[in-house]
C-alpha cells in the first residue's frame, strides 16, 4: 500500500476506477439541519450523507456547527460567521483536493498553509443598493505550497488543476440551483 501526504493512493486510485464504471456511486447528497437560536446565531447538525443511492445515517447529529456574525454585523460574536465557514469550506475543499491530486501524481507535500480572505458590501444585504449583489464580491486564496524536489511550474500545474477539480470552487464560480421551499 503506497500513502503519499497521508492519502493511500490505491484506494484513490480504486475509487476514481469504480466511479468511472459505475457513475452512480458518484453521487453524493450532504445534509445539514440547523434551528435558529435567537439573533443572528444558528445551531446546525450534520445529516445522513447519500452516496451511490446508499443514506449513511451514521453521521447524522454526528458534528454540530454554530454560527453568528460579529458584533459590527448585528451578531453576538459567539461563533463563526457564515462567510467565515465559506471561506473554510474552500479552504477545506482545496486541501482534500490538492493532497489527493498531488498523491495521486506522486508529489509529497511537506507543508501547505493557505489564506482566504472575501469582499461584500453591505449595500445589498441591507438593500440600500439593487444594483450591489448580497454576496461575496471576490474571494482570494492565497497557497503556501512546500514540496521539496517539486518545480514552481509543476506545483503551478497542480494548482491549476485544484482549481479546475475543487467541488466548493466550482460551486462558488458556477451558477448552482438553490431550491428553497416554506415547509
Amino acid at each position: 500500500m503506497s500513502v503519499i501526504n497521508d492519502i493511500d493512493v490505491q484506494a484513490f486510485k480504486d475509487t476514481t476506477a469504480a466511479v468511472r464504471a459505475n457513475p452512480q456511486l458518484g453521487q453524493a447528497t450532504f445534509s445539514v439541519n440547523g434551528s435558529w437560536q435567537g439573533g443572528c446565531r444558528l445551531t446546525a447538525r450534520t445529516g445522513a450523507l447519500t452516496q451511490g443511492g446508499e443514506r449513511d445515517e451514521t453521521r447524522t447529529a454526528r458534528y454540530v456547527m454554530s454560527s453568528d456574525e460579529p458584533t459590527a454585523l448585528l451578531g453576538t460574536d459567539s461563533a463563526v460567521s457564515p462567510a467565515e465557514y465559506l471561506l473554510q469550506a474552500l479552504a477545506g475543499c482545496y486541501t482534500v483536493t490538492l493532497a489527493a491530486l498531488a498523491s495521486a501524481q506522486g508529489v509529497e507535500l511537506e507543508a501547505y498553509r493557505l489564506e482566504l480572505e472575501g469582499d461584500i458590501d453591505l449595500q445589498g444585504f441591507l438593500g440600500i443598493d439593487p444594483t450591489v449583489r448580497p454576496g461575496l464580491q471576490q474571494v482570494r486564496v492565497r497557497l503556501d505550497v512546500d514540496a521539496p524536489g517539486t518545480s514552481r511550474e509543476r506545483l503551478q500545474e497542480l494548482v491549476s488543476l485544484v482549481e479546475s477539480r475543487s467541488p466548493i470552487r466550482d460551486t462558488l464560480v458556477s451558477p448552482v440551483d438553490v431550491v428553497t421551499t416554506l415547509a
